[in-house]
C-alpha cells in the first residue's frame, strides 16, 4: 500500500508527495506527471532543489525595491549571491505604484538572468510599491524555485489600510488574504523575522536565512539588493529632475 507521504530521490531533485492540506507544490508539468503515476494519492507536491545551506555554492536571488513618493514606478533590484557572500549576478525591474504587476516583474527578472544555478528566491516582503502584492505561490510555480518572503516587524495586517487607500479594494484584499499567515523565526543573531515560504518548510527557510545573515536581521542578499535598488532609483530620479 502506498503511504500518503512518500519521498522519491533522483540525481537532481527530491520529490515529496504530501497530503492535499499542505501548501507546497511543484511546477505544473511535474505535478501532472506525478498525478498520472500515483492517481490514488490525493495530494499536492513539492519539488525542491537540493539545498545545503552550509555549502559555498548555494545561490540565492535576493530582491528588494526603492521608490520616492512622487514616482509612478518603483525600482526592483535582484542580487544573486553565493553562500560565501560572493555576488555573481544582478538584474533590475520595475513595479507600478499601487499596481498589480510586481509578480510578473519578479518572474521576468528571474528569466532575464537565465540562470540554472539559483537555488532559492528571497523577497523583501510581499506587499511592495504601495500595495502592489506579490503572489509568492505563482512565483514559485513559474520559476520552479523555493520562495522565502521576509518582513522585519509584526503587524495586525493591512486590511484597514487597503480599504482606506483604494475605492475598489475587494480584489486587493483577496490577493492579500491569499498570502496566508506569517511565521516568526529567531535567527542565530538573536533577532526575529517574520516569513512566508513556498516550496520549503519553515526550518529549512530559517537555516537559509541564517546562512546569509552576518549581523542583525537583514540577510545579505536583501541588504545588497536594497542598496542597488536605491542607487538605481536615485540615478533615475536625478536624470528626471535634471531634465
Amino acid at each position: 500500500m502506498i503511504s500518503k507521504k512518500m519521498i522519491i530521490f533522483s540525481s537532481d531533485y527530491m520529490i515529496v508527495l504530501l497530503c492535499s492540506r499542505d501548501k507546497e507544490h511543484v511546477g505544473r508539468e511535474m505535478l501532472g506527471m506525478i498525478k498520472n503515476l500515483y492517481p490514488e494519492i490525493p495530494c499536492n507536491s513539492i519539488i525542491a532543489r537540493r539545498i545545503h545551506p552550509e555549502k559555498k555554492g548555494i545561490r540565492v536571488l535576493g530582491i528588494a525595491e526603492s521608490f520616492k513618493k512622487y514616482n509612478k514606478k518603483s525600482t526592483l533590484a535582484g542580487v544573486v549571491m553565493r553562500r560565501d557572500l560572493i555576488i555573481d549576478g544582478m538584474a533590475y525591474g520595475f513595479a507600478t505604484i499601487e499596481g498589480d504587476d510586481a509578480t510578473d516583474s519578479i518572474i521576468s527578472m528571474h528569466r532575464l538572468l537565465a540562470r540554472e544555478d539559483i537555488n532559492c528566491i528571497m523577497l523583501d516582503g510581499l506587499v511592495i510599491s504601495m500595495y502592489n502584492i506579490i503572489d509568492g505561490e505563482r512565483v514559485a510555480e513559474e520559476t520552479d524555485l523555493p520562495i522565502i518572503a521576509i518582513t522585519f516587524e509584526d503587524s495586525r495586517g493591512l486590511e484597514d489600510s487597503i480599504r482606506h487607500h483604494f475605492d475598489d479594494y475587494q480584489e486587493k484584499l483577496e490577493r492579500y488574504h491569499r498570502l496566508g499567515r506569517r511565521e516568526q523565526v529567531i535567527l542565530k543573531t538573536g533577532k526575529n523575522l517574520f516569513i512566508r515560504c513556498w516550496g520549503l518548510d519553515q526550518r529549512r527557510a530559517s537555516n537559509i536565512i541564517d546562512s546569509f545573515t552576518l549581523q542583525g536581521s537583514i540577510p545579505e542578499p536583501i541588504r545588497i539588493a536594497k542598496l542597488a535598488a536605491r542607487s538605481h532609483a536615485n540615478a533615475l530620479n536625478y536624470e528626471l529632475e535634471k531634465n
